[in-house]
């Protein structure tokens, strides 16, 4: 009997050795260990062949030996753990003092490019940029720039609002007012940015950039604007391109015009 068990406790020790790995040793802790069909198991099964006198001393030595089994291979599993979590430091560790790994960039947006493109243009001609906010009050979206209560304008149908007094801009229109609140002539700037209204179809878009000037100072005239939409369009689409100003009627602006610009072809 204890012949036996001298051989399973030796068959464990011989068999640790070949383990490398914590799952190695879950696996030969089940082939001992398993309350069916482990060897250490199987012994106790054993009992009803023993004679009686000697299942005592028997079933002690079959504890004893389990026992020990459980810390042997309890305290190899914990020493494979802790192998396995130091190579696995070694492998994610990082060495800052090697250079960083180069990668590649995104693109910008075309409509990014386009606005970039844009604030240059205006900026090397003096203009400050004022980015203003998206979500603005009615009375700078609207009742400061003269916009009547009844105006279609202000209608749900158009205009995205958060609560009575606020909304989403509908233009950059209201970065004029901000900047004229806070500052004294002579006002040159540029105000860029996203704008909101209630429309979408084939031609419309819930959400688009716009962008616009304001110049305040004294002796400002159609000639100024029109040589400034000249360096604009020629920095655009080429140093041949011509600009043309058109009468017409806008009740929000006078005078009014739109602005034509020569094709390639």
């Amino acid at each position: 009997m204890n012949a036996n068990l001298e051989q399973i406790k030796q068959e464990i020790i011989a068999g640790a050795e070949e383990l490398n790995s914590s799952k190695e040793v879950y696996e030969f802790k089940k082939k001992f260990l398993d309350g069916k069909a482990g060897k250490i198991g199987l012994l106790m099964k054993e009992m009803k062949n023993i004679p009686p006198e000697q299942r005592a001393d028997y079933g002690k030595g079959v504890n004893e030996l389990k026992e020990w089994a459980l810390g042997f291979l309890g305290e190899l599993d914990e020493k494979m753990k802790a192998k396995e979590l130091q190579a696995r430091y070694e492998a994610e560790k990082i060495d800052i003092s090697l250079p960083s790994v180069e990668s590649e960039e995104g693109n910008l947006h075309p409509i990014t490019l386009v606005r970039n493109q844009l604030i240059d243009i205006f900026s090397g001609m003096g203009f400050e940029i004022y980015e203003g906010a998206e979500i603005e009050t009615d009375y700078y979206n609207f009742t400061a720039l003269n916009t009547p209560q009844d105006h279609p304008a202000r209608d749900m149908q158009d205009t995205f609002y958060l609560s009575p007094e606020f909304l989403l801009r509908t233009q950059t229109s209201a970065g004029q007012i901000h900047v004229m609140e806070k500052q004294q002539p002579p006002i040159k700037i540029l105000s860029p940015g996203k704008v909101f209204r209630s429309d979408d179809d084939a031609t419309h878009s819930p959400m688009f950039t716009q962008m616009e000037g304001l110049v305040v100072d004294k002796g400002i005239t159609l000639c100024d604007l029109q040589g400034m939409l000249d360096v604009f369009v020629k920095k655009i689409y080429g140093e041949g391109t011509k600009t043309r100003l058109r009468p017409s009627y806008f009740p929000f602006t006078e005078p009014s015009v739109e602005v034509d610009c020569s094709c390639f072809e």
